[in-house]
């Protein structure tokens, strides 16, 4: 399984970029320096050209994989969702019990982010630091629908698929099952932000976390 891991490749929607950044080393560092420079700086104040001077290339090499910044930012978003699939997949795939299974989903969806050593050149804990700063930046956009439709958001589509059916496992009467996995994953972010920013419209703290809340909320939800 090890040995299996070790060749996985997160499969992004080959619309989002010009050039897959993964076939070359430019790419790659182009990945990871982003990650680094958006977490510092923000979205908005992130540009190909202080990419390109941080990476000692041309800001026209940039352009030679991502049409834009907004499709950069849909990539590294579609591989962190991806890359939690995997999580998510490998984490509960040998676990027949269907609340201990979505209980280990809530967990894999809500806890801090660990450092995948599978993947060199991405670093998972800032990256997720940008998903729950910038994520919504990726498609609250005037072009969302016919980037859905391009199916520049299929691997989170996929994943609350994928939880909704852990929930109808617990419960299969359950009349809302895709609203509450939306809820897990869009309020993960959430949480984690106002715990960060806005600490008394949340009751997450140091000895409160977003899971022990999402847990509570998903199997009060389900009885």
């Amino acid at each position: 399984m090890d040995r299996l891991l070790q060749n996985l490749k997160v499969q992004i929607n080959d619309k989002i970029f010009i050039k897959d950044p993964e076939s070359s080393e430019l790419g790659q560092r182009i990945i990871s320096n982003s990650i680094e420079m958006i977490h510092e700086m923000g979205f908005e104040q992130f540009t190909f050209k202080k990419l390109g001077k941080k990476i000692s290339s041309n800001e026209s090499s940039v352009y030679r994989y991502f049409e834009n910044k907004h499709k950069l930012l849909l990539y590294l978003t579609s591989w962190y969702w991806g890359w939690l699939e995997y999580q998510l997949v490998i984490d509960t795939i040998r676990i027949v019990q269907p609340v201990e299974r979505l209980t280990r989903a809530v967990e894999i969806i809500t806890q801090p982010t660990q450092f995948d050593s599978k993947f060199e050149h991405i670093d998972e804990v800032l990256l997720n630091k940008i998903v729950i700063a910038e994520y919504s930046k990726s498609y609250l956009t005037k072009e969302v629908d016919e980037e859905n439709k391009n199916g520049y958001f299929t691997i989170y589509k996929r994943l609350v698929e994928r939880v909704k059916d852990m929930i109808l496992a617990v419960n299969e009467n359950y009349p809302y099952p895709s609203s509450l996995s939306s809820t897990i994953l869009e309020g993960a972010l959430h949480q984690h932000f106002l715990k960060d920013h806005f600490k008394k419209m949340t009751d997450c703290n140091d000895q409160v976390s977003p899971t022990d809340y999402f847990k509570h909320l998903v199997f009060q939800t389900l009885k």
